[in-house]
């Protein structure tokens, strides 16, 4: 039986030595190279997961690795590590610091770690199933707002909503939240998990996007769930809030439902 706390500290470990491997680039000239669906990469996002790849089989050979520039390594494996070494590459390309280097943990198929390390701005969140979540260590929780006027509202940006077919379903939780902002990527999520926001909705994700994320959601009391109310990081979407507002946004998601 794998060891969840000894996992966590070295996925802490390891998230924060790419991050600082990303730092050499951030705010400097680099070449952005686009990829077949047009999403930007640069040499900072390969450096770093080769430097998180190395880090990992270093310590743990049997383990598999899924990571957004390289691929699938070791599959066989029911431990299975899901990088994303630069989340939020927009950001970072244009000097914005709410950029991320997550590493998230499955054990089956099942997210049991994650690490969501924010090295511009030297923020550290992380959380083990049963271990409970932490930014830069001290222990965090998300926000107690009961009420969607009261709520905080992020997202990473507006067209996504448009072109997933869910420009309704924004407008209303925009209409009936008190703030909205942009920007988010998954240090939005982390915004909520340590009780700076309340809701923050990504209706596209790919598992190495998300996979960081429902631990650390999990262990600061919050939920992250896809938008038909699955507790998972496998359905391509996911939003992050507190127990007290999840069923208020499932609802008005649920109104707009086909």
């Amino acid at each position: 039986m794998a060891d969840i706390k000894e996992l966590l500290e070295a996925a802490k470990e390891i998230a924060y030595i790419g991050g600082q491997h990303t730092l050499k680039y951030f705010k400097k000239d680099f070449e952005v190279i686009s990829k077949a669906d047009d999403s930007p990469v640069t040499i900072a996002d390969r450096e770093t997961e080769q430097i998180i790849r190395e880090e990992i089989l270093k310590r743990y050979p049997d383990h598999g690795i899924i990571g957004e520039e390289f691929g699938r390594t070791n599959e066989e494996s029911n431990i299975q590590w899901v990088l994303d070494p630069i989340d939020g590459t927009k950001s970072f390309i244009h000097g914005v610091p709410f950029y991320t280097t997550l590493i998230g943990i499955m054990i089956d198929n099942e997210p049991v770690v994650g690490v969501i390390n924010a090295p511009a701005l030297d923020e550290l969140c992380a959380a083990g199933i049963g271990e409970g979540a932490t930014l830069n260590d001290e222990p965090i929780s998300v926000r107690n707002t009961e009420n969607m006027d009261e709520a905080t509202f992020l997202v990473t940006e507006i067209r996504r909503f448009r072109d997933c077919g869910m420009e309704e379903e924004f407008q209303q939780l925009m209409t009936e939240t008190k703030l909205h902002r942009t920007w988010g990527d998954a240090y939005g999520h982390m915004m909520v998990a340590i009780g700076r926001a309340d809701i923050m909705f990504d209706p596209e994700l790919n598992i190495w996007d998300a996979a960081a994320l429902l631990p650390v959601l999990k262990e600061a009391g919050g939920i992250f769930s896809d938008k038909n109310g699955v507790e998972t990081i496998h359905s391509g979407n996911g939003f992050s809030t507190n127990k007290a507002l999840y069923p208020q946004v499932l609802k008005i998601l649920e109104a707009h439902k086909n």
